[in-house]
């Protein structure tokens, strides 16, 4: 009796013992998780520094996200944000679709770069859109319930305190900023059975594009062109076919998105 009760004691510490080095090692493997999805949706480098997981309460702090810019373009990234607190509901980890309560993401700082007829941010929305319509294709070709992929349901989606550094050639190395509008979006996936990463990241970056062309940033950015006699080097056609790429996104995401910065009315104008 006293082996079994000795047996089982082990057998306990053992069990507790892997348990604790999961997760332990859950952040590390968020992070690689993140680190090699994130290139394949985008076209471009991701990465974080670090990802810290609270399983039994569902919250994740990832560090320091970093995404890169297309080919063709200068500037060494197209945004950077410090801080990401994703709240998951732990209830929903096992199941299909994973309920996500919230993203927060704060103080990201975009460097939006113009170049003759297109901008890196159109061009990194047509490689995730192309990603995402990659995932669909593979989600609608699954055999059985077990092949099928995971899907997501966010909740709400918030990025704050976020700033625009605008850089073109015409700049000779210089940015004009831009305090970009705060944006608060819901039910990402709500309707049906949720969507892939990619179709969720694609309506979270075409919002923050169209966020980006709102009156009150374009101003700003005019303004400091104006300044600086760059504006009239600015492609103004260019522009207004990249704002309407983050449009056409924004209007097929409706049933999706509740609430949307407004504002896609023409970029850059001339006055």
């Amino acid at each position: 009796m006293k082996k079994i009760l000795i047996a089982g004691v082990v057998f306990i510490v053992i069990v507790a013992v892997i348990i604790f080095l999961t997760l332990s090692n859950l952040g590390p493997i968020v992070k690689k998780t993140v680190n090699t999805v994130g290139p394949n949706i985008t076209k471009t480098d991701v990465n974080v520094s670090d990802v810290s997981v609270s399983l039994f309460s569902g919250e994740a702090k990832v560090k320091d996200f970093f995404l890169g810019n297309p080919k063709g373009f200068k500037s060494s990234q197209a945004m950077r944000v410090a801080s990401v607190y994703v709240d998951i509901d732990e209830g929903s980890i096992t199941k299909n679709p994973i309920i996500i309560n919230k993203i927060e993401i704060l103080a990201p700082e975009i460097t939006y770069e113009k170049i003759k007829g297109s901008d890196n941010f159109q061009a990194l929305l047509t490689n995730i859109k192309s990603s995402a319509a990659t995932e669909k294709k593979a989600q609608s070709k699954a055999e059985s319930k077990e092949d099928e992929a995971k899907t997501i349901v966010i909740n709400s989606v918030i990025v704050k305190d976020g700033k625009v550094n605008l850089t073109m050639a015409a700049l000779g190395g210089k940015e004009i900023t831009a305090p970009l509008p705060d944006i608060h979006l819901k039910d990402i996936g709500k309707e049906g059975k949720g969507v892939t990463p990619a179709e969720a990241f694609e309506k979270i970056f075409a919002s923050l594009y169209g966020s980006i062309s709102t009156d009150s940033v374009t101003t700003v950015l005019n303004d400091g062109l104006k300044q600086m006699g760059a504006l009239k080097d600015l492609d103004t056609e260019g522009l207004k076919t990249g704002g309407e790429a983050a449009q056409k996104i924004l209007e097929s995401s409706s049933k999706d998105i509740k609430s949307v910065t407004e504002g896609l009315k023409g970029l850059f104008k001339k006055e």
